[in-house]
């Protein structure tokens, strides 16, 4: 109810018939996969897939794998072709969260996809095309990276089509009440008493800076 997430809320009903990138950018757990799930489901490509992939959690190498897939024989382990993420996602939305901890090389490629619709499969040469729509989101402040030299300018200019910023919990405390209530009756066990939170356990987490956000 927050005025922060109002104006996030009207400008994503603004967005929701436009096919253009887009960047949501914000502290760990303010719910950024959330914002990208309610763009796809609202958008003219709700009933084709919605992929997610975390940028950081591999290397350069099986990242490449996951994301573009690989040819049969590429690599030791390859023992049959695999189809990549971003087939997966073809006509859908594909959600690349941490987009800001991706390699050089990573950018290189990831941005051939934005601007050709193309990309090559590891140990092939065959390119393939993909219409998909990217969401990608980031903790960093890429701005920053840009002029540090460890983020690409022509990626990041890719990516920020459209720009969305997901505040922090402590810039939206009139949430808190209501977040809280969503919490008890997610945990809420039926047939047993539910919880209330008093007036004072309330004004302590007013109190508090919720660095981990929600």
């Amino acid at each position: 109810k927050s005025k922060p997430m109002q104006e996030l809320y009207s400008l994503l009903d603004k967005i929701k018939s436009a096919e253009s990138t887009v960047l949501v950018q914000g502290e760990n757990g303010t719910g950024k996969e959330l914002i990208a799930k309610a763009i796809h489901y609202n958008s003219p490509r709700k009933d084709k897939s919605f992929v997610i992939q975390n940028c950081s959690a591999f290397n350069d190498n099986l990242l490449e794998s996951e994301l573009f897939g690989h040819v049969k024989g590429s690599f030791t382990g390859a023992i049959r072709d695999k189809k990549g993420l971003f087939e997966q996602a073809h006509k859908g939305t594909f959600f690349l969260d941490e987009i800001g901890d991706t390699s050089p090389t990573m950018q290189v490629k990831l941005l051939r996809v934005l601007q050709e619709g193309t990309f090559t499969p590891v140990g092939s040469t065959e390119p393939r095309r993909v219409d998909v729509r990217i969401i990608a989101a980031t903790n960093r402040d890429l701005k920053e990276m840009v002029e540090k030299g460890t983020f690409r300018e022509d990626l990041y200019y890719r990516l920020n089509v459209i720009n969305l910023r997901v505040p922090p919990l402590r810039e939206r405390k009139e949430d808190i009440p209501i977040l809280i209530e969503h919490f008890l009756d997610k945990s809420h066990v039926e047939g047993q008493e539910k919880k209330i939170i008093t007036k004072r356990a309330l004004e302590k987490l007013y109190d508090h800076t919720w660095p981990g956000n929600i």
